[in-house]
């Protein structure tokens, strides 16, 4: 019988100072540090909101690495793509509503972006879940009592799924089904496992 407690494992570092990523990651039961990246999110000039999240995630995966070299480090980023035009965090009010109103009754894609980086054995990894996400029509009145109820101003998309938001949508469709919320575990999982950091 394998003796478990002797599997040497790599440390675990989360790069992104999100509440939801940081709660989502504790499901694995790793015992994992946290570090904020340095990264300008500011998206390029004709970049999809594919490319951008893509691009942000492993950004910020690559930045804390450089400070925990012999970490696995995580990195992660969402972008909602409304036709093609990434929407980001409203920040306020006033943006969440003008967003709300645009996706009433369309489909949204949530591309959901993690990489995980090791600079000490070289390991770098970049997957996205996307999730596809139809709006219900949605009335002004809706819009407004549902922000007065959940303020979701940090959150792409401006709607909490795992909250009151859900009572905005018709359907999700996800094979990573904490994708829409900020980390997608089944992916993220796999790719630290490949890393060298051991969760079961």
């Amino acid at each position: 019988m394998n003796d478990l407690t002797n599997v040497p494992t790599r440390s675990l570092v989360l790069g992104s100072t999100s509440p939801y990523r940081r709660e989502l990651l504790q499901r694995l039961r790793v015992p994992f540090t946290v570090d904020r990246p340095a990264v300008d999110e500011t998206p390029r000039d004709r970049e999809s909101p594919l490319d951008l999240a893509k691009r942000l995630a492993l950004g910020k995966a690559r930045e804390v690495a450089q400070r925990h070299r012999q970490a696995v480090v995580i990195g992660s980023d969402q972008v909602a793509d409304l036709a093609g035009e990434p929407l980001g965090k409203p920040g306020n009010h006033a943006n969440a509503a003008i967003q709300l109103n645009r996706m009433s009754g369309q489909l949204v894609t949530f591309h959901t972006a993690v990489a995980v980086v090791c600079l000490e054995n070289g390991f770098e990894s970049l997957e996205v879940a996307p999730v596809f996400v139809r709006f219900r029509a949605l009335s002004p009145e809706e819009i407004e009592r549902y922000l007065q109820a959940e303020t979701p101003y940090d959150c792409a998309g401006s709607a909490r799924s795992e909250g009151l938001g859900i009572a905005l949508l018709e359907r999700i469709d996800s094979d990573d089904p904490t994708a829409l919320v900020g980390l997608p575990l089944i992916r993220t999982a796999r790719m630290i496992r490949a890393a060298g950091c051991s969760i079961l």
